[in-house]
This record gives structure tokens, C-alpha cells and sequence, in this order.
């Protein structure tokens, strides 16, 4: 994660304080979402510095509906932000409606927030669409004095966004996960050297590779990991890794011939 500047810290820590206080008592009184919208416009104004002239647009026009927020720099729209109102639960219908936003106005990023809980989404345009939770945060339990608060307010901020933080997060969070770790652990090369290893320590135990495939799947690894779209988003990534490896060796082979 980048070093935040401390004028952006002083920020962070200021308005945090500021808008706790707010965001409770507007959960405390239950009001509805047009009033939520304007903490949220106030929260991206005041806390991620947003300017809110020209940075930040109400009801963004996507085909026949409306989205309630979009943050725009450069005459480009950076993220589509869907609000519901504070003292309503975002569930999978609201993720769904954020997502379909994105979808169809082409926009990478979207925050489906209440004014409490915030949810970034990054939206895979494959076919069909997919989307990823990056990360998410409740407002009321975040601390400035935690760096890793501070990191996930600043990862949303405007100064990250030209840095493009946001997207460097979201990149390493889909290699440095369980899914891709308990997938090399099952790979060849991984069972390969634990074998290795395993005779060093007992020359005389004779091993089969099959076993330890076994041990890891049934005592080491959870199910969910080896198996689901994102176990296999994983494996594909490590298969082709491990190949382009082979190719690599195969051509400083055939240039030392």
C-alpha cells in the first residue's frame, strides 16, 4: 500500500471524526434514503475529497433508470455508487442493481453503500458479466489511529484514484488469496517438493505422490477452496504460469543448442 501523505491522513482522521457521529444518529432516527444520499454526497466530498461541483453527480442518467451518484474526474465516470438508506440491510438484490449499473454504463467501479456499510465492487466484463467485493468497510467501526482503516479510506479517496491504487489492490487480491495458495499447494511442483523434502528427512520412507495429495486435501484444505468458479479461476492461473515457465526453459534450451 502506498504511504499516505499526511495532509490526506489529517483529512481522513478529521472528518472521520466528524461523520461518525453523524452517520449514527441518522441510523439512531431511521431516515430514509434521499437524506442518506446526502451524507454519502457530504462523506465523498469531505472524507475522500471529492469536489462536489464537479466531481461528484446526482442521479447519473444509465439507459431508462437512474443511478444515485457517480464520481467523475477527467470526463470520466470513475465509480457509480448506489445508496440505500441507512437503517436498510444491503443484500443481494441491491448488489445485483449496483452491478447491472455498471454493467450497462461500462464502468469498472461501484460502491453500494448505506452510509455504514460501504461495498467496492470491480466489475469483470467477461461473458457473462461477473463482479468481485474487493473489500468493505463499516463506517462506524473504522479508526484513524488503525493503518489498515486509514488504507482501506484512502484506496477509495480521489488522490488514490490517479494512482490507481485501487485497481493495483484488486490485482493483488486476486493472485494472494486461498483460493491460488491451497491450489499451488495441491500443484506438481508443490507436491513434488514436499516429497523432496519429506525423504531428506527419512531417506529410508518410501512416499508416493498420490498420498500427500490425499493428507492435503483431506486434513489440510478446506472443500470450498479446491473447489467453486474461484478455485478454478485459480487453477487456470497456475497452470498458466507453470507453462509459460516450461516455454521459457524450452527456448533457453534450444539457444544454448
Amino acid at each position: 500500500m502506498a504511504v499516505i501523505p499526511i495532509k490526506i491522513l489529517q483529512r481522513l482522521n478529521d472528518s472521520l471524526k466528524k461523520f461518525q457521529p453523524i452517520v449514527k444518529n441518522a441510523k439512531t432516527k431511521d431516515i430514509n434514503e434521499s437524506d442518506t444520499v446526502v451524507i454519502v454526497t457530504d462523506v465523498l466530498y469531505e472524507l475522500f475529497g471529492f469536489d462536489k461541483y464537479t466531481e461528484i453527480t446526482s442521479e447519473y442518467a444509465i439507459k431508462k433508470t437512474y443511478c444515485d451518484l457517480a464520481i467523475k474526474i477527467d470526463n470520466d465516470i470513475r465509480f457509480l455508487i448506489e445508496v440505500k438508506a441507512v437503517g436498510i440491510d444491503l443484500r443481494a438484490d441491491h448488489i445485483k442493481q449496483a452491478v447491472d449499473y455498471g454493467s450497462n454504463a461500462g464502468v469498472d467501479w461501484v460502491i453500494l453503500t448505506n452510509s455504514v456499510q460501504w461495498k467496492i465492487y470491480k466489475i469483470i466484463f467477461a461473458k457473462p458479466v461477473a463482479h468481485d467485493l474487493v473489500y468493505e468497510f463499516n463506517l462506524l467501526e473504522l479508526s484513524s489511529k488503525k493503518q489498515n482503516d486509514l488504507d482501506l479510506m484512502f484506496m477509495v479517496s480521489k488522490e488514490s484514484i490517479s494512482k490507481s491504487i485501487l485497481e493495483d489492490y484488486h490485482t493483488k487480491k486476486q493472485i494472494v488469496n486461498k483460493f491460488t495458495i491451497g491450489n499451488l499447494m495441491y500443484s506438481d511442483h508443490v507436491i513434488d517438493t514436499i516429497k523432496r523434502t519429506i525423504k531428506k528427512m527419512n531417506p529410508e520412507l518410501k512416499l508416493e505422490n498420490e498420498s500427500i495429495y490425499e493428507i492435503i486435501i483431506n486434513e489440510v484444505l478446506k472443500r470450498e477452496i479446491m473447489e467453486g468458479d474461484k478455485a478454478e479461476e485459480a487453477k487456470k492461473r497456475i497452470n498458466k504460469y507453470f507453462k509459460s515457465q516450461v516455454s521459457i526453459k524450452q527456448n533457453i534450451d534450444k539457444s544454448q543448442d
